[in-house]
C-alpha cells in the first residue's frame, strides 16, 4: 500500500539527483578547463576529462537506481545491490552534509536514506508456505518390507505427531 508512493518519491528524487550531480560535475569541468587549473601537478585536460566522465557515470548510476525503484517487483540481484549502494551513498553524503553544509541538507539526506530503506524493506514480506495436504511417505530405502504394518507415531513420541514430517520448503528469490 505504501510501497508505490514511496517508490515514486524515491525515483523522482533520484532522477533529480542524477541530473543535479551530472550538471554540477560538468560545470566544474568547464570551470577547470576555462581557468586551466592544476591540482598537485595533474594535467588540467585529464582533470576536465575525468570530471566529465564522472558526471556521466554518476548521473547514469542515480538514474539506474531510480529505474530499479520504479519497478513493481522486489529488487533481486543487481537491482537490490544498486538500491543498497545508493542508500549507503546517501548515508555518507548525510555525514558530509552534517559536517560541511548544514542541518537542512543533512535532514534531506537522512529522509532519502530512510525512504530507500523503507522501499527495500517493504518488499520483504514473504507469503506463508502452503501446508501439506496429506500424509507424506517417510519410509527409507531399507524399510520396504516393514511397510505392511501401519506405524503409530503417537506411541513413540507424542510431540512428533504435532509437527510436520518434513520441513517446509526454503524460500527462494525470484
Amino acid at each position: 500500500m505504501i510501497r508505490r508512493p514511496v517508490a515514486w518519491i524515491v525515483a523522482v528524487v533520484l532522477f533529480a539527483e542524477a541530473f543535479g550531480v551530472a550538471l554540477l560535475n560538468w560545470i566544474m569541468a568547464n570551470v577547470v578547463d576555462g581557468q586551466n587549473m592544476s591540482l598537485a601537478g595533474l594535467d588540467p585536460d585529464a582533470m576536465v576529462m575525468s570530471s566529465k566522465v564522472g558526471a556521466v557515470v554518476f548521473g547514469l548510476y542515480f538514474a539506474l537506481c531510480a529505474l530499479v525503484a520504479l519497478r513493481n517487483r522486489p529488487p533481486a540481484g543487481l537491482g537490490r545491490i544498486l538500491l543498497i549502494s545508493v542508500a549507503v551513498v546517501h548515508g555518507l553524503l548525510a555525514a558530509v552534509a552534517w559536517a560541511l553544509i548544514g542541518r537542512p541538507q543533512f535532514a534531506f539526506m537522512i529522509v532519502m536514506l530512510a525512504l530507500i530503506v523503507l522501499l527495500l524493506m517493504s518488499y520483504d514480506d514473504h507469503p506463508e508456505p502452503a501446508a501439506a495436504t496429506g500424509p507424506q511417505d517417510t519410509d527409507g530405502p531399507g524399510d520396504s518390507e516393514a511397510s505392511d504394518e501401519p506405524k503409530d507415531v503417537t506411541e513413540a513420541a507424542p510431540e512428533a505427531a504435532e509437527s510436520p514430517l518434513t520441513p517446509p520448503p526454503a524460500p527462494t528469490t525470484p
